[in-house]
């Protein structure tokens, strides 16, 4: 199908995000389990998208999440503000004193360096977003309302709870009767759904919210845990070929028909900080490929496929056409792991840089 994206005109933001914003607690150099200190920022794969293109890309955006009304939850909210995402569909829940109905959920990271894989610890049950339920968010009123141009969310909101799920489907609803563009990043996650089912229940959840998605996104693990989808191993760029992949996307959009765009990463890991990144974008019944960086250098890889995502989603956005699209995201994608934290810190001047395959001399 053709992606229609809406006029900026009548829209209050150009996209609005649906998921939790998690505390990441960063142990710099060290490691969880031994450090001392902790660096914090905040993160959410979710967030993360409306964050890169307000900070990065200049849109206007919001996120749609919870938090517990407490410090921890004020110090996010801090954050949000430094990443200039609206706060206007922020809902506060009272806190009860010691975190027994409702919580914040916090998320310690740690890099990772050479054969030492980064590793992720999460402590997020009970949380506020987690809690969200069907009829608790004005959809009409943000959508129909205010206006919005893109709607996005993704699996890991979906897997959070039963509720979660459900709301996520109540406002991919709300954003196609009102002409909005659907984006949904698979980013399955194995710790996150191992206790509610496993991959059986990812793929349930997946397929059903599936139907109502536009702009379809993740990896080729993604699409094979979440959606039961096979890409063939390859002899082509992070095991797979181009062929391999337009394979699974003849098949998939088969299944779903109103998928309009189909994007994933292809990644290698040659160690923790070096990998080999690269990225697909099909549209229209063609796969257009980014530039493929081979050996790249990693600081922290942690968020950099949201951020492949909100690159991608600019250049969706602004029509610059498939394969501009791709390129930008691929460009920003593999910019955010050079820097700490979930979020991205690169300018759309640097990602213009690295699209047209400038050298990082240094600027002075």
């Amino acid at each position: 199908m053709e992606l229609v994206v809406k006029p900026k005109a009548g829209c209050r933001f150009d996209l609005v995000s649906l998921g939790e914003i998690m505390l990441r607690l960063d142990p710099g150099d060290g490691r969880v389990s031994t450090t001392r200190t902790f660096k914090a920022w905040e993160g959410g794969g979710e967030y993360n998208v409306a964050r890169g293109l307000r900070r990065c890309f200049g849109l206007d955006t919001a996120v749609v999440t919870a938090l517990a009304d407490n410090a921890v939850g004020r110090l996010i909210q801090d954050c949000v503000y430094q990443g200039g995402v609206d706060q206007s569909y922020l809902r506060w829940v009272p806190y009860d004193g010691i975190g027994r109905s409702v919580r914040n959920g916090l998320n310690f990271t740690e890099a990772g360096f050479g054969l030492r894989a980064a590793q992720g610890c999460s402590d997020r049950g009970h949380t506020a977003a987690s809690q969200l339920r069907p009829g608790e968010v004005d959809w009409e009123r943000i959508f129909g309302g205010d206006g919005v141009r893109w709607f996005h969310t993704g699996g890991i909101f979906a897997g959070l709870s039963e509720t979660t799920a459900a709301v996520a489907e109540e406002a991919m609803q709300a954003a196609r009767r009102h002409g909005v563009v659907v984006s949904y990043d698979l980013n399955y996650r194995e710790s996150l759904w191992k206790d509610i089912g496993g991959q059986a229940r990812a793929r349930e959840v997946n397929r059903a919210l599936a139907h109502h998605v536009d702009v379809m996104i993740g990896n080729e693990e993604d699409f094979t845990a979440s959606l039961g989808f096979e890409v063939q191993a390859g002899e082509g760029f992070s095991h797979l070929d181009v062929a391999s992949y337009q394979a699974m996307i003849d098949v998939a959009t088969r299944a779903y028909p109103g998928w309009s765009v189909v994007a994933t990463t292809l990644r290698r890991a040659r160690t923790a900080t070096r990998n080999d990144w690269g990225a697909l974008c099909w549209q229209g019944g063609k796969l257009y490929q980014a530039a493929q960086r081979d050996d790249l250098e990693i600081l922290d890889r942690v968020g950099g496929g949201d951020s492949f995502a909100s690159g991608l989603i600019y250049g969706l956005l602004a029509g610059r056409g498939p394969q501009w699209a791709v390129d930008c995201g691929a460009a920003h994608g593999a910019l955010a792991m050079t820097t700490p934290g979930d979020t991205s810190m690169a300018t759309l001047a640097e990602v213009e840089k690295v699209m047209k395959g400038k050298s990082a001399r240094v600027e002075r």
